[in-house]
């Protein structure tokens, strides 16, 4: 398999691997939350905004780079 061939498994493992850390943190954050400090779990909230304004270009890209020739 060319190494060409390999990039857009490359980076659909490297944007699911991004959502489940954005899970996770979304997890400690709700829990942080819980715990009296909400400030921080808005900043860090403002933070996952960007994984979420960014994910849908993301999706799209993968999905123009794995479609056949």
């Amino acid at each position: 398999m060319p190494n060409s061939d390999l990039l857009p498994s490359l980076l659909s493992k490297l944007n699911e691997n991004q959502l489940a850390l954005e899970a996770a943190i979304m997890e400690l954050t709700n829990w942080v939350e819980q715990q009296g400090a909400a400030v921080v779990a808005d900043n860090v909230r403002g933070a996952l905004d960007t994984i979420d304004k960014n994910e849908e270009f993301i999706k799209m890209t993968l999905a123009v780079m794995m479609t056949p020739e």
